[in-house]
């Protein structure tokens, strides 16, 4: 296959999306609409380069975003014109591939299997399009009148991206009437051939305050959801007190342990680290370096929420069983939630701490030790 370029336009105002920010920098979950459609076209490996066609008082918004985004594959933006096909036209003479795919800055939520079929249609077209045909009944109407019915059976909704050879469709916007808000009207005038693909309705394109309701459905659906179990034992010995998710209660005992022996603690954190696939508390803090003698458990959370912000998740919800005959954790379950938040950022509504007996069997029912399970819910961003 020959190379190709996805210019993505996006130097708009969206003027019918409301007042503010652009649209496309808007979030939709944790993220710019604008990125959500970067990343939809880099998840596609014949794609070998993205040029952005952005406004020029975007420049700094465009910049924060794409700190998001290690691939190389994404060139420097370009600034676009006063229309949209004179943005397209700066696109495309940035574009450095055999082919160039145009695609709207506000269609974020373009699955791969439709950009896989518009791809497939380069090797045997010298330009396509995604459309759709129309499946509703249609009417002219003229000042609120029905005027005649016009039959849909020849009738199809344009999508991007739109596909050419490069050469073909930059000769074509050099000689077209630039006011065209279409490029393959602009291809048709130049007498290029444009084949239409079968698009999807999920690539819709984000034009009023509406579509910002629909398009957080669509990529609900795509959210990267991690949850990850946690597990801890720890011994009773000698000593008048524990902690448990960094409270100190009054006991008869204390937890036994190369740390502070916070059960609880390491269980929470134990989970975090499973949902990110990065191990446990043991990998993270080897118990046999003394570094870590006597700390305190809120290290070892503190660097798994650390790993999170780096790996680009947010904690959306913890859920922690601490199991004991003694001591009684209710009085003690708010102000360890509490806790729990202040180090994990999770608001305390998300936060579950409980505890159950195991009817005085096994070595917690002996009170010979206190183990404890967590459950974590992280969200890529």
């Amino acid at each position: 296959m020959n190379s190709i370029t996805a210019i993505i336009v996006a130097a708009g105002r969206g003027t019918r999306a409301g007042s503010g920010v652009p649209k496309q920098y808007r979030k939709i979950g944790q993220k710019p609409i604008l990125q959500h459609t970067i990343e939809s076209l880099l998840s596609h490996k014949a794609i070998s380069e993205i040029v952005c066609v952005i406004h020029e008082d975007d420049t700094k918004l465009y910049m924060n975003m794409v700190t998001k985004i290690n691939d190389n594959r994404l060139s420097e933006p370009v600034h676009g014109g006063a229309t949209r096909s004179e943005s397209v036209f700066e696109g495309i003479k940035a574009a450095s591939s055999d082919y160039v795919l145009i695609h709207d800055g506000a269609r974020p939520c373009l699955p791969i299997d439709a950009l896989d079929r518009i791809i497939t249609g380069l090797e045997d077209n010298d330009a396509c399009f995604l459309a759709l045909p129309v499946a509703d009944t249609l009417w002219s109407i003229t000042k609120d009148k029905i005027q005649k019915n016009i039959p849909r059976n020849m009738i199809w909704k344009a999508q991007t991206p739109q596909a050419f050879k490069l050469n073909q469709i930059y000769n074509a916007y050099k000689n077209a009437d630039i006011s065209a808000t279409d490029d393959v009207a602009i291809a048709q005038s130049a007498g290029i051939e444009v084949k239409p693909i079968l698009g999807t309705e999920r690539n819709i394109k984000i034009t009023t305050l509406e579509d910002f309701d629909l398009a957080k459905q669509i990529l609900g659906n795509t959210m990267d959801i991690r949850v990850g179990n946690g597990f801890d034992v720890h011994a009773l010995g000698v000593g008048s007190q524990v902690v448990l998710n960094g409270i100190e209660i009054a006991h008869t005992n204390a937890l036994m342990g190369h740390s502070d022996a916070d059960v609880a603690m390491h269980a929470i954190t134990d989970a975090i680290f499973g949902a990110l696939s990065e191990g446990d508390i043991g990998q993270w803090f080897p118990p046999s370096d003394q570094k870590w003698k006597n700390a305190s458990s809120d290290i070892f959370l503190r660097k798994a929420v650390l790993l999170c912000s780096e790996r680009e998740f947010y904690i959306n919800h913890i859920d922690c069983t601490i199991i004991c005959e003694t001591p009684k954790i209710g009085p003690y379950a708010k102000k360890m939630c509490e806790n729990i938040s202040r180090i994990t950022n999770v608001n305390v509504e998300n936060i579950s701490i409980k505890a159950t007996t195991t009817e005085k069997l096994g070595f917690t029912g002996r009170n010979e030790g206190i183990a404890a399970q967590a459950t974590a819910t992280l969200i890529r961003k």
